[in-house]
């Protein structure tokens, strides 16, 4: 009898994913007039933001971990957390309050993001994987379209209590949701993942070969596991194939492509993070206003989710996901030259729109990467690139900062920044994964 995909599961963590990275922007469009209503500074402001890329470097391994051992109370963890933390700042009308509910919620991030390669594969089909990753990762950015549509909406300091509290019901029905559609297993059980040792050389799954050696010669494929096995719950599968914590990163870490990946995720990431925080800035010499700099980002946001949710798909079905990504890092560097040669307001809308057509979908890609050749250790390897992502977001946006009041230095740094990555991205073919580790179909 064959398994149907569970697409519930996945609409419940697309809203999930959405609620994380509203509570976390949702002052982003309103940072003046939140500073004045709360008495504090700008800057205050702006860490009730930048806890969450900070905590997520510190967070992503323990929380990948823990995605791996126990997915589905971990997963719900995290969209509870985001929804108690949303909640949280409704207590008290201070800045305190509002820290406290961002600290709690930015606790709940990585276990909400680095979840989106884990939850495919224990409730999709094979086929669906790509479909469910860009759908998934999309519903992300939707989550930033959503917060700066509420701040247009609610832009004054007497509305942000009630922006506040759409965020905290959006959050709790989101939490409600993925928790009743997580509340049996999934279909499907990862496949163990070949540890990094001297026998992981042989094949596995009778035909995928080993991620620690990716251009090893094929092996004869393991024998066949009792008919029983493919029925056997994930809770009672023998304690041999139980992965460890320590087995775990080592696994994903050990991985040769897990690594580059890696590498890769800094400068998209980076370049994202910078454009999304000081395009305003560096574009307001060249006469665009702030409201027209805003409208700028919010498309730039509605053309990655565009992206995110079509361009994977077409990508994973071609095999070409090498050639979009030297595509979007060429056309991202074009981009900010010509913001460094020509800033303008024609140029604003063309470049940064542009950017986030073609930069944006390169998350989804390298996390459906990420899900075809990892087993039961998805989750670490997710967060190792949310992780390096993040890295790579405070590391460009630190650089870009110091360059703000030289918008022709920033925006050429930014050009220059996806230039380094085009030589991995050109190689990144040698050691694309050939097939998708193969998952256990559990009962229902």
């Amino acid at each position: 009898m064959q398994i149907r995909s569970r697409w519930s599961a996945i609409v419940g963590y697309s809203l999930a994913g959405a609620a994380t990275q509203l509570v976390w922007l949702n002052f982003a469009g309103v940072t003046t007039v939140a500073a004045t209503r709360y008495n504090v500074s700008e800057s205050a402001i702006g860490w009730l933001a930048q806890v969450f890329p900070l905590l997520y470097v510190v967070l992503a391994i323990p929380c990948g971990l823990a995605l791996d051992r126990w997915f589905r109370p971990a997963l719900i963890t995290g969209a509870v957390l985001t929804a108690l933390g949303a909640t949280i700042r409704l207590a008290g009308d201070t800045y305190a309050w509002l820290l406290a509910g961002q600290i709690i919620a930015s606790i709940a991030q990585p276990l909400v993001l680095n979840a989106v390669t884990g939850i495919t594969a224990r409730y999709l089909t094979e086929k669906h994987r790509p479909t469910g990753i860009a759908t998934g990762t999309a519903s992300i950015f939707a989550g930033m379209v959503i917060a700066f549509l509420l701040s247009a909406i609610f832009p004054t300091a007497t509305t942000l209590p009630t922006m506040l509290l759409l965020t905290a019901i959006f959050s709790i029905a989101a939490a409600t949701i993925l928790t009743l559609a997580l509340r049996t297993p999934g279909p499907f059980t990862p496949a163990p993942t070949p540890h990094p040792q001297p026998s992981a050389a042989r094949e596995v799954s009778g035909g995928a070969p080993s991620p620690t050696a990716p251009d090893a010669p094929p092996s004869p494929p393991a024998p066949a596991a009792p008919a029983s096995t493919p029925t056997t719950p994930a809770s009672t599968t023998p304690a041999p194939t139980t992965p460890t914590t320590r087995g775990n990163l080592a696994a994903a870490w050990g991985d040769p492509l897990i690594r580059r990946l890696c590498v890769l995720a800094i400068f998209p990431f980076g370049v994202f993070v910078a454009i999304s925080t000081f395009a305003q800035a560096l574009l307001e010499p060249a006469g665009v206003s702030g409201t027209t700099a805003s409208t700028i980002l919010l498309l730039n946001v509605i053309a990655g989710v565009l992206g995110s949710a079509t361009i994977p798909i077409f990508v994973a079905r071609h095999k070409a996901e090498s050639r979009l990504l030297i595509t979007s890092l060429a056309t991202t560097a074009a981009a900010c030259a010509l913001l460094a040669v020509a800033p303008s307001t024609a140029t604003g809308y063309l470049s940064i729109t542009l950017i986030g057509l073609l930069l944006l979908p390169a998350l989804p890609i390298v996390l459906e990467l990420v899900e075809r050749r990892t087993g039961e250790a998805e989750g670490t390897a997710a967060g190792l690139i949310w992780m390096s992502g993040n890295l790579g977001g405070l590391l460009v946006a630190t650089a870009v900062g110091l360059l703000v009041h030289h918008p022709t230095a920033a925006f050429l740094t930014m050009a220059a920044i996806p230039l380094l990555a085009l030589p991995g991205a050109h190689t990144l073919r040698h050691h694309l994964p050939t097939k998708t580790p193969t998952t256990t179909p559990t009962p229902d």
